[in-house]
């Protein structure tokens, strides 16, 4: 088995090794997309790249260092087919880190973990080191796990957790997007909208806030929502997307001319599956998604969606976690930043 070290990454990335070294000694030549890519596959195949200083060294600097925590299985988080919206998070938050000096580290925390006595965070020896500081959280965790990390370190969210109040947030604003996506639709002269989703191994915060604010945007441009045109929330969870997207085709035949997704990969998953069907997109039903990633094939037409400040997400988070370290016991904060509608060539007029 091949030594995992910075050569390794270089091989696999196609970069000189210097390259990876000044990736996580924050050069200023590096690109913060780089410093990403590198960040990520070092997650991914177990690198510790906190860098050892010597005592002398380390009272030059009185920069504190960060853990990022991706609560998200390797296959899941590495499974490719679509841009990563972490790896534009990864990109802001090394991009401060490289301005101001500060040494960060990255580690995937499987789903499965909901105490800090599991091996799988344990094993994360720089979280018990004096240098550390503070922990970026990014994706849902479950509530037991932040509520523990809470306790012993500065923490800020890079997307809102389900049901948690003691950390700081930095997210988007879930509401104006899909009021964005609802606007776009109502004007192409959709009435009927369905709203799809799917279940995780953790509550996704981000799914909820979202079809909160489509039945409000709903409701205030006096669009009717049928309880069967909505998939994925509660009652109507389905243990599979196959079977998520077999009901969003009962509910296209029964008259729905449009769906909104509550994220992009969803909404791939979607159009595939109402293909599959005999729908065509957009000619038969509209899809729209939110997030604003790309898909690595020209197998679906581009996507009408929500484009995130990613890397504005991740630089507001960093900057966010130097002032919760700087007063740990101040009042909680939260901050939205506003995305952007991205039209597509997945909306089209119903019937056309």
């Amino acid at each position: 088995m091949a030594e995992v070290n910075q050569q390794l990454i270089a091989d696999k990335l196609g970069l000189s090794k210097a390259t990876v070294s000044r990736c996580f000694t924050n050069h200023a030549g590096i690109s913060p997309s780089t410093r990403a890519r590198v960040f990520q596959l070092a997650a991914e195949i177990g690198y510790k790249h906190l860098e050892n200083r010597s005592p002398a060294a380390r009272t030059k600097t009185r920069q504190p260092n960060f853990t990022v925590l991706i609560c998200s299985d390797p296959e899941e988080y590495f499974r490719g087919g679509y841009e990563s919206p972490g790896e534009e998070i990864l990109a802001g938050v090394s991009e401060y880190a490289q301005i101001h000096n500060i040494k960060i580290g990255i580690h995937l925390i499987p789903p499965t973990v909901t105490n800090l006595d599991d091996p799988a965070f344990r094993q994360i020896k720089e979280l018990r080191a004096k240098a550390n500081r503070g922990v970026l959280l990014i994706y849902p965790f479950p509530g037991s796990f932040v509520a523990q990390l809470a306790e012993k370190l500065p923490l800020v969210s890079l997307v809102e957790q389900q049901n948690s109040s003691a950390i700081d947030c930095v997210d988007v604003n879930h509401y104006d997007g899909i009021s964005a996506v609802v606007d776009h639709l109502a004007e192409a002269g959709h009435k009927r909208i369905g709203f799809y989703t799917r279940d995780y191994a953790i509550d996704a915060s981000w799914s909820f806030r979202r079809y909160g604010a489509f039945v409000e945007k709903m409701a205030r441009l006096r669009l009717s929502i049928n309880p069967g045109d909505v998939i994925g929330m509660f009652p109507r969870n389905l243990p599979s997307v196959a079977e998520g997207c077999q009901a969003a085709a009962e509910q296209t035949r029964d008259g729905v001319t449009a769906w909104i997704c509550a994220a992009d990969h969803q909404a791939f998953d979607l159009i595939g599956g109402l293909e599959e069907e005999g729908f065509q997109v957009p000619q038969d039903v509209s899809v729209t998604g939110f997030d604003g990633i790309g898909k690595s094939t020209g197998a679906f037409p581009s996507l009408t969606t929500v484009e995130i400040p990613f890397r504005s997400i991740g630089m507001t988070g960093a900057e966010r976690l130097a002032a919760r370290i700087r007063k740990r016991f101040g009042g909680e904060q939260r901050v939205y930043i506003s995305g952007t509608l991205r039209p597509g060539k997945t909306v089209a007029t119903p019937g056309s």
